[in-house]
Parts: C-alpha cells; structure tokens; sequence
C-alpha cells in the first residue's frame, strides 16, 4: 500500500473508532486527496481545534472558499459540532476526518463527485 493508502486507513479508523461513524471510502479517499500535501506534514495533518485562528482557517479556506458556502454564523457552528463528534479531549484531530465530517454536515458531497 501507498502512505496515502495507509493515511486513509488511518482516518477510516478514527472515524468508525472515535466518531462513531461508518466512511463512504470513496469520499474519504476524494477529501483526503483534496488536502494535497498537508497530510503528509506532522504539523499540517491535524488541526488545533483550542486555535481560534485555525478554525478560521478552516471557515475561510475550506467551508467557505472548497465547499463554496456563504458566511454565516452556522459554519462555525457546523464545525464547532464535528469538533465535538470527534472529541474536544482527542489530541490528534486530523484535517482529511475533520474535512469529511464537515463535507457531510453541510451535505455537499457533490463538490468531490
């Protein structure tokens, strides 16, 4: 298997361990090629969730320039309610898992398809 295989394998296992949640493995490997190269950097695979300038990262970059959603006070919502699923006490949370679970709280899937 490829790292990007085994990276995918990783975040499948969150997901179903830490989240509860069954991955559509199709979707999961399209948003985990969709983050490029950060998931291979320590520092640029997880996301600081306690980082108030990170999760505007997130907002910006990825809810509202990647999935195209308008400003409003329900993304930071949505993100701070993937946040919770995931664990606020969990220490590694990683951006492709944070990304899926955001791409299926909005429901735009289609933005991979």
């Amino acid at each position: 298997m490829s790292k990007r295989d085994d990276l995918i394998a990783k975040y499948a296992n969150d997901l179903s361990q830490k989240c509860k949640i069954s991955p559509d493995m199709g979707l999961l490997t399209k948003v985990t090629i969709g983050c490029g190269p950060a998931i291979y950097s320590a520092d640029s695979e997880t996301i600081a969730a306690s980082d108030s300038a990170e999760l505007l990262r997130v907002k910006t970059n990825f809810l509202m320039k990647k999935l195209g959603l308008p400003d409003s006070p329900a993304l930071l919502e949505g993100l701070n309610a993937v946040i919770d699923t995931y664990g606020r006490s969990e220490r590694n949370k990683y951006r492709a898992v944070v990304y899926y679970m955001l791409t299926k709280h909005f429901s735009k899937e289609s933005v991979y398809a």
